[in-house]
């Protein structure tokens, strides 16, 4: 919706209390300097009558009062604007004792820069970064691997197995190379903040590996300082030895530091220096030397150069596979008692081995106690599952920067501006995808908890805690972080304006429903219990903000209703206007969006809302008017016979949204001209039929909303009714999972534009899949007559996801972002080891309790 919509929304909220406000006034004596005004206004008319100079000076006054009053509006509206950016004013979460001293520095290096293959970075604005590249090949000719693309075609990649915090080990099939990469941290006596770290480099190549393709490799570890300090190169580059003292210098956060290389086998370096701010484009700049370098010399070699005050040294390290080779971090060599030589040979050769296995050991160790799979699959379905839990984990990032948020067209600002920066801020977060989403999205952050707190309670706390840290005084947070330039780099234009209009599934509501669920069952130690009381107890003024951001500007015009926006009323291409903000994008809504639709998955968010925000209430020492405020709320969202009367439908047994709607509606071709001259044709949209207020006849993940949130009462007949929706092969029953959209739906698998083609409009979705069967498990527990069907449809649409994942992972080498409902080929975004890793939780039968 425009901005129009949201203003609406608050004029609605403001009528609803004029009563009230109407019995306030009573009560207030009226102000005797009002009173003298009025009086006064009164002989100036008088005056006014009868006097032609008094009609003068009274324009003069007219026209002076009118001019305050136009700056005063403009006024209004600039500060209107500049709340978009103003944080919220509260104290940020991350500052809670908890989230510092040890907690801080343990995470404080990371592999947290899941857009390259292997990228590693501290948690702090301007860090030092290191990565890896290797040259591949292609179609006979060499590229260059830096950055996780799907077009590099790489068999797969991805971890294995990652902790979160101190070790990871990864493996990357790029056709001739199989690359084994382990990452781990120690902190000892002589570190600098945040300790030492190691990186070790296996090359092998495959068993069947074809005569032709070489048996050498060429390696290009870097290390980067995003604050422009100067990098020194060590002399023992040039040496011929196995081991070298690679770089060194001096930060105020780890103070003197120095990069090591350890290695038995015996390897060609040769190095090149950088100076430049643009990190990100490091690749090229390490190929245009390349092949300068091999246009003057005919080798494929660096330069063995640097440039005056480098803040980037690159490393090439070739050899003849199969080789080995330690890279070690080692901080604080400034300080007396440093041990720089007994650290690094701590940190490499035998001693790493040992740790790794060890640390590889606790991993599995640790993965059997949380999720415990025992008798309930066979080996190869827990190789899947850590690698879902070790992606997930790996591919935490650190991202620092200002996202850029749209300004609405009659904002009033200079021509040329659209949009406006947000405060410079920090995220700490988990992404969708290494590849094609290596950013934070807001709602799919919530399901990524919900596996993240079973591993880690204190790293889902900081995550959570960075992600409400970015709420403005309005209560709102941008869906999308596009923060920095290497996260801007990877996003196209259009999409990186966040609208202050538009929300998104508040998921995190799911991960803090099972957090208070779990502290009254009593699955937190102590400490553990006591610090998520004190985040929760925290957390409660922005969740509040949250919460009532959503309750105004979302609101529908019937109590107890909501809609998303966001969608283009005036789209002339869009078979359906899309509504991003909900999530489900090109999900069939009511086709003339407005703002009398009723959105029923906003519906059902906002009850989970409300039901987090009381229980977080009675939380807190004093007994507040929010606890009475969110317990109505929860009342009135969750009575069912309210709900029926807005969404159901008795003729299908299905629940629907509710807008302006008409089925006659499609996509035509169009001729195309220029001038007189046919340029062309494109789609448009045509309606053929008037709409009206309606019921909107789409079954699909929507209509399966009160099941999931366990609105719909165990004993009632339209749970029947709901399971045999899910269980028809003719609407949702997949032998894959559950699709999307019923084939019976008229927009089932259409295209919504010539160049969008169906998205969530008939694919398997796991997130969805998850909460379905989470509400399965359920109701097959529950008390109520239809326990034994919801537990048959359980078991069989469980073994259909599951089954079908595992086989396109022992496939293709990845978890996807989709999966066909036709034959379960994987689809979409790869490596998807976001929500898709929902899949070790179905495996493992550990769903949120009611």
């Amino acid at each position: 919706m425009s901005g129009s919509s949201r203003n609406s929304a608050r004029s609605r909220i403001k009528t609803s209390m004029e009563v009230d406000e109407a019995n306030s006034i009573r009560n207030v004596k009226p102000n005797q300097r009002l009173r003298k005004n009025r009086n006064s206004d009164r002989v100036s008319i008088r005056i006014f009558g009868a006097n032609q100079k008094a009609m003068l000076w009274f324009g003069i006054v007219a026209f002076v009062t009118v001019w305050f009053l136009i700056r005063h509006l403009l006024k209004v509206e600039e500060a209107q604007k500049l709340s978009v950016v103003t944080p919220l004013p509260a104290p940020k979460l991350m500052d809670l004792p908890q989230f510092q001293g040890e907690h801080k520095e343990s995470l404080y290096w990371g592999t947290y820069r899941p857009h390259i293959y292997l990228g590693i970075r501290a948690r702090t604005p301007r860090s030092l970064v290191a990565g890896l590249m290797w040259i591949g090949i292609k179609d006979g000719r060499y590229v260059m691997r830096h950055i996780c693309q799907d077009s590099d075609e790489l068999a797969t990649y991805g971890w294995t197995h990652h902790n979160g915090r101190d070790y990871g080990h990864q493996v990357i099939v790029d056709q001739d190379l199989n690359l084994a990469t382990s990452f781990l941290k120690s902190k000892g006596i002589g570190s600098g903040y945040g300790g030492d770290w190691v990186v070790r480099i296996d090359l092998q190549s495959p068993k069947d590996r074809d005569k032709e393709i070489p048996a050498g490799a060429h390696l290009f570890f870097y290390l980067a300082d995003e604050d422009g300090n100067a990098l020194s190169v060590s002399n023992d580059v040039l040496d011929n030895s196995q081991n070298y003292r690679l770089a060194y210098g001096s930060r105020y956060d780890v103070g003197g530091w120095q990069l090591q290389m350890q290695s038995m086998d015996n390897l060609e370096l040769h190095y090149s220096g950088f100076k430049t701010s643009h990190i990100f484009n490091l690749s090229d700049l390490v190929q245009e030397n390349l092949a300068t370098q091999a246009r003057k010399f005919g080798l494929l070699q660096l330069s063995d150069s640097a440039d005056d005050s480098s803040n980037i040294l690159v490393f090439q390290i070739s050899a003849r596979i199969p080789f080995k080779t330690d890279i070690a971090f080692v901080s604080g060599v400034d300080l007396e008692g440093s041990r720089v030589e007994e650290r690094v040979i701590s940190l490499t050769g035998t001693s790493l081995s040992k740790q790794l296995d060890l640390k590889q050991k606790e991993f599995d160790d640790k993965f059997s106690l949380r999720f415990n799979m025992t008798g309930k699959l066979d080996y190869r379905s827990a190789v899947v599952g850590k690698a879902a839990i070790g992606n997930l984990l790996g591919g935490i990032g650190y991202f620092y920067g200002q996202s850029k948020i749209a300004l609405p067209k009659n904002s009033g600002v200079k021509s040329g501006d659209s949009f406006i920066s947000y405060w410079p801020a920090e995220l700490y977060t988990a992404v969708p995808s290494r590849s094609f989403f290596p950013r934070g999205f807001l709602w799919d952050e919530g399901f990524h908890q919900l596996l993240i707190w079973r591993w880690d309670v204190r790293i889902c706390l900081d995550i959570i805690g960075h992600w409400l840290d970015l709420m403005n005084i309005d209560g709102w947070i941008p869906r999308e972080q596009i923060l920095g330039a290497e996260a801007l780099s990877k996003v196209p234009e259009e999409f990186v304006l966040q609208h202050p209009t538009n929300g998104n599934p508040p998921t995190l509501f799911l991960v803090l429903h099972d957090l208070l669920s779990g502290i009254q069952r009593n699955r937190f130690n102590a400490i553990e219990r006591a610090e998520i009381s004190t985040f929760m107890k925290s957390a409660f003024v922005r969740l509040e903000a949250w919460f009532q951001w959503f309750n105004t500007t979302q609101s529908g015009k019937e109590k107890g209703s909501y809609f998303w926006h966001g969608r283009d009323q005036a789209t002339k291409r869009e078979l359906n206007p899309k509504t991003l903000s909900s999530g489900l994008d090109d999900y069939p809504r009511a086709s003339h969006p407005s703002e009398e639709e009723r959105h029923l998955d906003l519906r059902c968010w906002m009850l989970l809302a409300a039901k987090c925000m009381n229980a977080i209430a009675e939380l807190l020492p004093e007994k507040n008017e929010m606890e009475k405020v969110y317990s109505s709320a929860v009342k009135l969202l969750s009575d069912f016979k309210i709900m029926n009367q807005m969404h159901y439908d008795d003729v299908y047994g299905a629940y629907f949204d509710f807008g302006n709607h008409t089925e006659k509606v499609r996509l035509s071709w169009q001729e195309l001209m220029v001038g007189n001259n046919y340029a062309g044709r494109e789609l448009v949209r045509e309606v053929l039929g008037r709409p009206e207020l309606r019921l909107v006849p789409h079954i699909g993940y929507v209509s399966l909303f009160p099941v999931m949130l366990r609105i719909i009462p165990p004993e009632s007949a339209i749970l029947q009714q709901q399971l045999d929706l899910i269980s028809n092969r003719s609407i949702l029953w997949t032998d894959y999972g559950l699709r999307s959209l019923s084939k019976t739906s008229s927009l089932y698998m259409k295209r919504n534009t010539e160049h969008d083609p169906p998205y969530w409009r008939g694919p398997v979705w796991i997130n969805m899949n998850y909460m379905i069967l989470s509400a399965l498990y359920h109701y097959s527990k529950a008390d109520g007559p239809y326990r034994d069907r919801a537990r048959i449809i359980y078991e069989d649409l469980r073994s259909n996801v599951i089954r079908n994942i595992l086989q396109n992972y022992n496939h293709t080498g990845y978890l996807w972002e989709q999966y066909d409902q036709k034959k379960g080929k994987g689809k979409g975004a790869r490596p998807f080891t976001g929500w898709t890793s929902l899949v070790l939780l179905i495996m493992a039968e550990n769903y949120s309790e009611s």
